[in-house]
């Protein structure tokens, strides 16, 4: 923070940070082994898009890039509007071959080029889907804003919006070593619809 910034008041947003979007690719096998909570392999990045041909051009190329870098593993790509204004870019790898690695590289890849054509200030979170042993949803959002991780654990039916707090709270205390867990428990925001 520059003597201008704290004069006018105004914050600079940290911008995301990959080493700690990476720590999913470790902590899904303690996930796994630790906890028998399976990766679903399906991820997601959100973002607020831009009705601007530049924005729609880049969104494109990352696209394409994607598409690119899963040909070899099979991780198909596909975005969708929710109704309060942000897209899903959604990965999907192939079934019976979740790859939480190749989920990770793919949603760096679309945030590192949203972030070089200058929107990174429009990123909301990457989010990715595990299922427990009771074949419920079981999914860890990380914020692009605050460089941290949560979990979100919807509970009952999806026209419901209720969610497991204990669950939630129990898996902060069985992954904060191994994630960056945000600190900050009202900022969990809930996602409802995850179209994952």
């Amino acid at each position: 923070m520059g003597l201008r910034d704290i004069l006018t008041g105004r914050r600079s947003v940290a911008g995301p940070a990959p080493d700690r979007l990476f720590a999913i690719s470790t902590a899904y096998i303690a996930l796994q082994s630790e906890h028998s909570i399976d990766p679903s392999g399906a991820a997601a990045i959100v973002f607020q898009a831009l009705a601007t041909s530049e924005f729609e051009t880049t969104l494109r190329e990352m696209e394409e890039v994607v598409k690119a870098t899963g040909g070899d593993s099979g991780t198909t790509v596909s975005t969708e509007d929710d109704s309060f204004g942000y897209r899903w870019m959604v990965l999907h790898n192939p079934a019976g071959a979740p790859s939480v690695e190749d989920l990770a590289v793919g949603i760096n890849a679309v945030s590192s080029s949203i972030e070089t054509a200058g929107y990174g200030e429009r990123l909301l979170c990457a989010v990715f889907a595990f299922t427990d042993t009771q074949k419920r949803s079981v999914y860890f959002i990380y914020n692009y804003k605050r460089g941290f991780w949560y979990p979100f654990v919807p509970d009952g039916p999806a026209s419901a919006n209720t969610r497991s707090t204990e669950r939630e709270l129990q898996l902060k205390a069985q992954m904060g070593a191994e994630l960056p867990i945000e600190p900050e428990l009202e900022r969990w925001f809930p996602l409802w619809g995850i179209p994952l």
